[in-house]
């Protein structure tokens, strides 16, 4: 018997093993791939069932020098699995040797944040994007900016392991959904196209939902008809378009530089 196989007999690595296949099931768990992604679940109160890592000892140093604050709580959490055991749990292992399984928040909760009024945060609405690293990308400029969160219509799922992965698990931090457009959280719309005023001419409301559309088709008919304003990002001629998730990240500046939102991160 292998020193692996003797370890897989183990019944802390069993127990969470089993554990991991058994949660793996559920429709509603996340995949939480690699380090920071599990950090920043942690942090903003994600129910994390089970924790596995191929070298938790290489863990535990992550967190003293990046998180001494979950150091404790990922000594405690974390089952040391052998390395081919995790490799046979996640399609591939993240290059921090981490990985955890957590439950998606209740998605009427989620409902709830999104709908709630008065509004002192921005919705980033995200109409039918095309690629799950740019939706991750834009959930971790949410959180960092502290909106009310990322809505997304059509196909995609937020919620994907591609998309967690992206935001470094900050999707815990910001309110994450995907509605239909008839759908969309109240507010006045707010959408970014080139035809629109000048950002830099126009106040966002607090209470706004801010639309973006994907880099190749832009926002559909139907939600550009309905915009309450239509706005631009200022763009040299001859520059086709900005990323999704740079697009995202100036619109929430201009926000955060012109609001008095006591939402506002670093605000006196």
């Amino acid at each position: 018997m292998s020193d692996e196989q003797a370890a897989l007999r183990l019944p802390g690595v069993r127990s969470a093993v089993l554990s991991w296949h058994e949660h793996a099931a559920a429709a509603d768990t996340v995949l939480l791939d690699g380090f920071h992604a599990l950090k920043h679940a942690l942090r903003f109160g994600a129910d994390v069932h089970v924790a596995v890592s191929s070298d938790k000892d290489a863990v535990l140093r992550l967190a003293a020098g990046l998180a001494p604050d979950l150091t404790a709580d990922l000594a405690s959490r974390v089952t040391q699995v052998p390395a081919a055991a995790l490799r046979e749990l996640v399609a591939r292992v993240h290059p921090t040797g981490v990985a955890a399984l957590a439950a998606r928040p209740d998605r009427a909760g989620r409902t709830a944040v999104l709908g709630a009024r008065p509004r002192q945060a921005p919705v980033v609405v995200l109409d039918r994007p095309r690629n799950l690293g740019n939706v991750g990308a834009v959930v971790r400029l949410a959180a960092g900016f502290g909106v009310t969160g990322v809505v997304t219509t059509g196909d995609l799922d937020p919620w994907h392991p591609n998309a967690v992965r992206a935001g470094a698990g900050l999707h815990y931090a910001t309110a994450v959904d995907r509605t239909a457009p008839d759908d969309l959280p109240p507010g006045p719309l707010y959408v970014l196209d080139p035809e629109g005023a000048d950002i830099r001419t126009a106040e966002l409301p607090d209470d706004a939902l801010v639309v973006f559309g994907s880099e190749r088709h832009g926002v559909s008919d139907e939600l550009r008809a309905r915009a309450t304003s239509l706005v631009s990002l200022p763009m040299r001629p001859q520059v086709s378009s900005y990323n999704l998730a740079t697009s995202v990240g100036m619109t929430l500046y201009h926000w955060s530089a012109t609001s008095r939102s006591p939402l506002v991160p670093g605000r006196p």
